[in-house]
């Protein structure tokens, strides 16, 4: 490919085959990898445009990662590069949990899995620590930005404050911003103001088509048909209350409400899973999230685990592995077709306005909070990871996370040392840097901790 000619899309599918299997560490790192691969190395995409793709996916319910690689494989080559796109990020982390989810089901003592998932977790927080420094720095372009950011993780970490929320704040702010201090704000910048190292390939090379109501409408359509007609077909042929049509309800349900990524979630899935329809027994949600933290692909994923488990535990005159596997394949696809809806028919709007000024000071806005949210979700996952134990000091409104000191995993933080040095110090890729954490992982986790597994 020259350097004035789009990517093939033979060219294309390699990059969005490498993202799918380096899509470790949640949103941070995989909206990282795509940002190394079509932003520092190929240049496909100008860093105000990517930025501006990924300000819209964090406004949708669903992966925004997945919706991101979608968007790119969008712009690139139509719908078929989304599809394509957005189907590879999501199908090693399906094949993975379904292999996952079957060996937990069949046996349940899964220590030579616990191993890689102990080596795992340690080495996907050094990748996701590196991914909120590289974003950050991108993002935060001046005190005012990075003061947003700052409030943006204390709402969330320390208030709870929804992501919505936030969101529509730190648009509002941007908006208003923009109008009384512009060169503060006007940082996400439209295609008008895209200049030299700052554009890629598409910005040169493709100009936006205007979108059409018409072909808008039909788009929404065959999506929405797509999405929910085998829901309305499992209702009309199994009954309301049989396994799949529930459980087909309930994830196209789940799946308009995650905002702010899957932690927004999680609580709300696992009690009703849990207490409502007696998919999973008590603590396995945090099993069916380590399986997923530590695969490949979105972090929402997890709804995978507990549509097999359910299908399990409730196959009927089915075998119970078939079961599970014909959930994991109605709950993936009632949890991810609707990103599809909402990039195709949304994406050439947010497309045509990326001149506005007023929309892209409320996008920088957006931008900077962002990172606030992200850095809550690596600390987050840091606290789980090197603590067994976590409690919590509550001051009216303000929540004071606060582990339980002694309950430090150091194994975990052996192997987070380790993961650091490997990853930072001396430059080894995700995939290296991971394969030797699982192998320390194993290590401790068989033969030091519990020889006896």
């Amino acid at each position: 490919m020259g350097e004035n000619a789009l990517p093939t899309f033979a060219e294309a599918l390699r990059v969005y085959l490498k993202i799918a299997l380096y899509s470790f560490g949640g949103p941070a790192g995989q909206i990282a990898v795509m940002h190394k691969y079509v932003v520092e190395e190929k240049k496909w995409l100008g860093e105000n445009r990517f930025l501006h793709a990924l300000n819209y996916c964090m406004l949708l319910p669903g992966p925004e990662a997945q919706q991101l690689v979608t968007y790119i494989g969008w712009l690139l080559h139509g719908r078929r590069g989304g599809i394509v796109a957005g189907a590879l990020f999501v199908l090693p982390g399906f094949l993975a949990i379904l292999i996952l989810s079957i060996i937990y089901a069949l046996w349940q003592d899964v220590g030579f899995v616990q191993g890689i998932f102990y080596g795992i977790k340690p080495a996907v927080l050094a990748i996701v620590i590196g991914a909120v420094i590289k974003i950050g720095k991108k993002a935060l372009k001046n005190e005012v930005m990075v003061g947003m950011a700052v409030l943006a993780f204390l709402a969330i970490f320390f208030f709870k404050i929804t992501f919505p929320i936030i969101v529509v704040a730190a648009g509002l702010i941007g908006f208003i911003g923009g109008k009384v201090w512009e060169d503060k704000f006007l940082v996400v910048k439209g295609h008008a103001d895209v200049r030299g190292s700052e554009e890629g390939l598409i910005d040169r090379l493709i100009q936006p088509i205007k979108p059409s109501l018409s072909t808008t409408f039909k788009t929404a359509v065959f999506w929405l048909a797509l999405w929910l007609l085998p829901v309305a077909l499992l209702a009309l042929t199994l009954g309301m209350e049989n396994i799949f049509t529930k459980q087909g309800f309930f994830f196209s349900q789940s799946a308009l409400v995650t905002f702010g990524g899957a932690y927004s979630v999680l609580a709300y899935i696992s009690q009703k899973a849990v207490e409502t329809y007696g998919w999973l027994q008590p603590g396995e949600m945090l099993d069916g999230l380590g399986m997923a933290e530590t695969t490949p692909g979105p972090l929402i994923q997890v709804v995978q685990f507990v549509g097999f488990m359910g299908a399990f535990r409730f196959a009927g005159y089915l075998d119970p592995v078939l079961a599970g596997v014909l959930a994991s394949v109605l709950v993936t696809w009632v949890t991810f077709v609707p990103s599809f809806l909402f990039i195709f028919t949304g994406a050439p709007y947010i497309e045509q306005l990326r001149g506005n000024k007023s929309l892209t000071t409320a996008l920088s806005g957006i931008t900077a909070a962002v990172v606030g949210v992200v850095l809550n979700l690596g600390i987050w996952f840091s606290l789980h990871t090197l603590f067994k134990q976590m409690g919590e000091l509550n001051f009216g409104a303000l929540h004071v996370p606060l582990p339980e000191w002694g309950s430090v995993d150091w194994g975990a933080v052996f192997i987070t040392v380790a993961a650091m040095f490997l990853y930072f110090g001396i430059k080894w890729d995700m995939l290296k840097t991971i394969g030797a954490c699982v192998v320390i992982g194993l290590i401790i986790k068989l033969l030091v901790v519990n020889p006896g597994l």
